[in-house]
């Protein structure tokens, strides 16, 4: 089963105050990048949306044009990029959504997701009983992905799959502790490089 990660990095970041995906962690390496590189140490595939004309974002994330997908409706909300995502991925049979602001989730958390979409649908890591990300979807989920819109993301759908919903505890507390304002990166535990 092939499952790879589509990672929301469209955002305005807004409450940031600036472009917070370029914003430098304690370990030295911007958001994006320490986001992106725990990822890759997972060894799935990955696919990250980005606005149109974020050339150098990428760039500094060190991420190929394959890499990418350019969500020329990101402006719409974070559902609407994760509809743009979703119709423009690979062939995979199963689906990580992940965000750029969360970049202390460790490698293997991304593969006990992946892993758990051998025998869920939907699978949600939660640190001491609070969801958090990535969450997993199986392929039969990806159509109603596809026709998300709005700001509220992939939440409704979660949260209406009830009992198709999996809730897998990790030891992981970066699966809930995302950056929304420069005071959250200090202190911030990330995984080092």
């Amino acid at each position: 089963m092939t499952v790879g990660v589509l990672l929301l990095a469209a955002g305005q970041g807004r409450r940031f105050g600036s472009d917070k995906r370029l914003a430098l962690l304690p370990t030295g390496r911007t958001l994006l990048a320490a986001t992106v590189d725990n990822i890759r140490q997972a060894g799935l595939p990955l696919r990250v949306c980005l606005r149109p004309g974020e050339d150098a974002v990428a760039a500094e994330a060190g991420l190929s044009l394959v890499d990418i997908i350019i969500c020329s409706q990101a402006q719409f909300g974070m559902g609407r990029t994760l509809a743009e995502g979703v119709s423009r991925m690979p062939e995979w049979e199963g689906l990580l959504v992940a965000l750029a602001d969360l970049p202390g989730i460790k490698p293997e958390t991304f593969l006990k997701v992946a892993a758990g979409l051998e025998s869920h649908t939907i699978v949600v890591p939660t640190w001491r009983g609070t969801p958090g990300h990535p969450v997993g979807f199986g392929k039969a989920w990806l159509p109603q992905l596809a026709m998300l819109s709005g700001d509220s993301g992939a939440r409704d759908v979660v949260r209406g799959a009830g009992l198709k919903r999996h809730l897998l505890a990790v030891d992981d507390p970066g699966v809930v502790q995302d950056i929304d304002l420069p005071a959250d990166i200090v202190g911030h535990v990330v995984t080092p490089p």
